[in-house]
């Protein structure tokens, strides 16, 4: 007997069943036609097909027209994850008449072929998992999706060049862009480079025109120095808390004058941007072109905060900018959609002993050597060895952190990176290069001309096995390798080693990810929805991914995903409202017991207690609720049902797995 909130199995069920091929991704392991003969003996089924390629025009067109001339009631479809096609084949019901939430698909691919290698097991399995949808199917009711409108703006979490990219895009576009940096200025990663391949172009000449734009861009609220908190609501309508670190001088009044830094004594302080090559004093712009032009006070250095003396910037502020009380705030924004452009960092190559950083003198990574060439640089562009001399001879190792124990992947960086390197130190410094490297991947638009002008240059190439390290020769280095050519283990004496490092994800990305509900991979970086047909998109709704957090890649790249990832969030912003999964909660107040279990364990506040009968009953918003079921797990009375994942649902889905187990074990049974 069917109680309140059960859904009750249709009298005249009549169910349709599609066996996918998926080109041999299902029939090289799985024996589709056994198990389309096999669904056409089971309860309700009226209609038992297989196909080639289901998600076709021609496989849909069979799913319609069953519909209409064999009057079917539910349709279920074996085949890959519903991640893919889900959304293919409710359309096609819908098309043909059929509400499209009377279908059922069930994964035969990724769940069963592709990691059964035993044909008999990979059917058997097959059949269980379509006895299983077959089951469940006709317990499905008819539901409706919901339509939310959206919120007409956006968030850009991160500020280098991807999510400035993407941040431009949107606001260009007319919608108002929340672009959140935790570091006092935007720029990221390309603000320390000097130049930029496969051009040799002024990566500041690039970057510092974007960033001024974004400063200046109506449509664009810059908000330095501040982290996400929280993130609560679904796509179109995400409240995000927001923290805000003082800076300890009033955004407002400061006209970036910079005396406040030029009369501060505090002056020896390593500079966090020239990775601690030169030195900023206590209160100091990250470097000269940040966006926006407010310096901000380091407490840890400042001398009014370890003594409670000083305030010389305070003093000699002409705008009376300086402001030693400010706090640490929250502040709240509402959007519709985000972009996560969180980045990456580079590999600390002290993990890699091997290479004496950090030990050996001259042994530096190829970012501080990009900032000692820098004419704008800590050293004005004069690259010296410890003992004051010009380095002579150069050495650039690739594939430091990257392809080996550290890291199994590839940097994609580091090989045209390293090229780089040593077109500035021949240009720059006149060095002699070698570069040992593993396998040269000079993979984009016109590098491989750019690796080819190195050699005509005097570049050295020198490509070395798995291992090599670097040993003190008395006041130079002994780069020791073993060539892959002889096999042989051999030396390059040099007077310094260049270590190209490999990218990492920030240390904190399964922090952030777990914020916006966003998985991370093996590495750390973020997953994407689809490698290929949605590399933008995550597994979250209104949730889009840009730049180097979803996985390596250089400045070409970033910046195509950031515009990629505004044009996603764009397309979902113009379309003015989004439609909902109708599988949310509801209570039947009949069972409430009024123990507000489910009211404290919902993680949307969607549940209130409001008054029924005399007494006090669970309410579920549909509005806010996300469909999570940890009230309707949680519930002791049983009171609250999930539309789609009913007990009966899920229970006839259980029988069916059990019933063909309990098939199997009979026929293995007569056969012995």
């Amino acid at each position: 007997m069917s109680h309140l909130g059960d859904t009750p199995k249709p009298a005249q069920a009549r169910v349709g069943v599609y066996i996918c091929h998926c080109g041999t991704n299902i029939a090289a392991t799985v024996d589709v036609e056994s198990v389309a003969q096999y669904a056409a003996r089971l309860p309700n089924v009226v209609a038992a097909r297989h196909y080639l390629y289901m998600c076709s025009d021609p496989g849909q067109a069979l799913i319609a027209q069953d519909i209409r001339h064999e009057g079917l009631t539910h349709v279920v479809v074996a085949s890959c994850s519903p991640h893919l096609h889900e959304g293919t084949f409710r359309t096609a019901c819908a098309q043909a008449g059929l509400n499209p939430y009377l279908f059922q698909m069930t994964n035969i691919r990724e769940q069963c072929s592709w990691i059964t290698p035993d044909r008999a097991a990979a059917t058997d399995k097959a059949k269980a998992l379509v006895a299983a949808a077959v089951r469940r199917v006709v317990y499905q009711q008819p539901l409706e999706a919901r339509a939310v409108t959206l919120k007409q703006s956006a968030l850009v979490v991160g500020g280098g060049i991807a999510g400035i990219e993407a941040a431009l895009r949107l606001a260009d576009a007319g919608k108002q862009v929340y672009l959140v940096e935790r570091e006092p200025s935007i720029g990221g990663h390309m603000a320390q480079l000097y130049k930029t391949f496969p051009t040799l172009d002024c990566a500041a000449c690039i970057l510092t025109p974007k960033m001024v734009a974004v400063g200046r861009h109506p449509n664009i609220t810059l908000l330095t120095y501040s982290e996400v908190e929280k993130v609560s609501g679904y796509v179109g309508n995400f409240t995000v808390t927001l923290r805000r670190k003082p800076r300890y001088v009033i955004e407002e009044k400061c006209n970036g004058c910079g005396t406040c830094m030029e009369k501060c004594p505090w002056k020896k302080i390593p500079s966090e941007f020239d990775l601690g090559l030169g030195y900023r004093p206590a209160i100091y712009y990250p470097f000269p072109q940040a966006v926006p032009r407010v310096p901000v006070i380091d407490t840890e250095n400042c001398a009014y905060f370890k003594s409670g003396k000083c305030r010389a910037c305070e003093k000699f502020c002409p705008s009376q900018a300086i402001d030693f009380e400010q706090e640490e705030t929250l502040m709240e924004i509402d959007v519709g959609t985000i972009v996560l452009a969180t980045g990456f960092r580079d590999f600390d190559p002290r993990q890699t002993p091997q290479y004496g950083y950090g030990v050996l003198p001259n042994v530096v990574t190829g970012l501080e050597l990009e900032r000692l060439v820098n004419t704008g640089g800590p050293t004005s562009g004069n690259v010296l060895l410890k003992n004051g001399s010009k380095p002579e001879k150069v050495a650039i190792i690739h594939c430091v952190g990257s392809r080996g124990d550290q890291h199994e992947y590839c940097s994609r960086i580091c090989c045209m990176y390293s090229l780089k390197l040593a077109h500035l130190v021949r240009d720059y410094v006149g060095s002699e290069v070698v570069e040992f490297y593993r396998d040269l991947r000079a993979f984009g638009k016109g590098y491989e001309a750019f690796y080819e002008h190195a050699m005509e240059r005097g570049v050295h190439f020198v490509r070395f096995e798995k291992d090599i390290r670097v040993e003190p020769r008395g006041e130079k280095l002994a780069v020791v390798y073993k060539d892959v050519y002889t096999g042989q283990y051999a030396e390059a004496v040099v007077d310094m080693v260049a270590l190209s490092t490999g990218v990492e994800a920030q240390p904190d990305a399964h922090h952030i990810g777990q914020i916006f509900g966003v998985s991370t991979d093996l590495s750390g970086f973020f997953i994407e929805k689809h490698p290929k047909l949605a590399p933008v998109d995550t597994a979250t709704d209104g949730v889009f991914l840009a730049g180097a957090c979803q996985g390596p890649k250089d400045i070409p790249d970033s910046v195509a995903q950031g515009a990629a990832a505004a044009a996603a969030a764009l397309s979902l912003l113009d379309h003015g409202s989004v439609e909902l999964e109708p599988f949310t909660s509801f209570v039947v107040a009949e069972r409430c017991g009024s123990c507000h279990t489910c009211e404290g364990l919902c993680p949307f506040g969607a549940i209130s207690m409001v008054e029924w009968n005399g007494k006090l009953v669970a309410q579920i918003n549909e509005v806010l609720c996300k469909g999570c079921g940890a009230c309707v797990a949680a519930c002791p009375a049983g009171a609250a049902v999930q539309h789609g994942f009913t007990l009966d649902q899920v229970l006839a889905e259980i029988e069916g797995i059990l019933t063909r187990e309990t098939e199997t074990a009979a026929i293995l049974q007569e056969a012995v």
